[in-house]
């Protein structure tokens, strides 16, 4: 008899719940040191779990190099680096490249650095909402599924810590309103820490608990509302400039899936937008 799962993430989850130390990693005082510079110095940075850690900054300010720090692809030139033991640490890199002229199946992606069994493939892809993909190509992907993937890919290892390197780049609004949503779904529901690097300066995810403005150092760091008015934050960053900016209201909560179906903003997938409605009406929800 095969192995019963519940909902797929409690059970990607399962493996770390029952932890009891609520430090995942901690970064002292940290720096990486490369062809005689600093890359990144005194570095501060604590996960906990359950907790969503978002860093921006400027192109060059190290944001990548700090999260290799975390992942552990690369040591610490000078500080401390202290990990839970055994901590295990989903990836999602900002690049990866795929060759156009060696056509692969997500299937084996998932699988491509350690064997994954197909249980195991199908609960990560039903986690991100991709069971349907599980043999398409992905040199076929649009830039929202790709992502989707690499975060199935990543949730396989059943982590207690998720980096995601700039997760939603090359995505339109609605695939990284509904990249965030499944983050927080995955973050509620297996208790992991989440951080993630933010290739925008201005706009981070609604349940980032804490921001770190990087630029080579720590600038600042505190809650999105403290770090957005911190006098250091708009030196480097400058103000948003809303007044670019409308809302447009409505209620499009889903996004359609390739094979024709429509995936809902809680996760569910239907055959059509309103299974009990031939039209939707376009008030209450906010784009910008």
């Amino acid at each position: 008899m095969g192995t019963k799962w519940g909902h797929p993430l409690q059970s990607l989850g399962k493996a770390f719940m029952a932890s009891d130390k609520t430090d995942l990693i901690n970064l002292e005082n940290a720096g990486v040191r490369r062809d005689n510079r600093w890359l990144v110095r005194g570095i501060d940075l604590r996960i906990r779990k359950g907790e969503i850690v978002t860093i921006i900054g400027p192109n060059g300010a190290g944001k990548s190099t700090t999260a290799k720090l975390v992942v552990g692809t690369i040591r610490a030139n000078e500080g401390r680096v202290q990990r839970q033991a055994a901590l295990r640490v989903g990836y999602v890199p900002q690049k990866l490249h795929i060759d156009p002229a060696l056509p692969m199946r997500v299937e084996r992606l998932l699988d491509l650095t350690a064997k994954v069994s197909p249980n195991e493939k199908k609960q990560a892809l039903a986690a991100v909402g991709a069971p349907h993909l599980e043999t398409a190509f992905v040199q076929d992907l649009s830039g929202g599924e790709f992502q989707r993937i690499l975060l199935a890919r990543a949730m396989v290892r059943r982590p207690n810590l998720l980096v995601l390197d700039e997760p939603v780049q090359g995505v339109d609004f609605a695939s990284e309103a509904m990249l965030y949503n499944l983050i927080r779904q995955i973050r509620d529901t297996t208790g992991c820490g989440v951080l993630m690097i933010s290739h925008d300066l201005h706009i981070v995810m609604a349940d980032t608990d804490t921001v770190l403005c990087l630029n080579g150092h720590i600038c600042c760091s505190g809650s999105p509302d403290s770090v957005v008015s911190n006098p250091e934050y708009l030196r480097l960053f400058g103000a948003p400039d809303t007044a670019a900016l409308a809302v447009y209201r409505h209620d499009h909560d889903h996004i359609h899936l390739p094979n024709g179906t429509v995936q809902h903003v809680v996760g569910s997938i239907r055959e059509s937008c309103h299974p009990d409605k031939h039209e939707h009406n376009h008030d209450g929800h906010d784009h910008v």
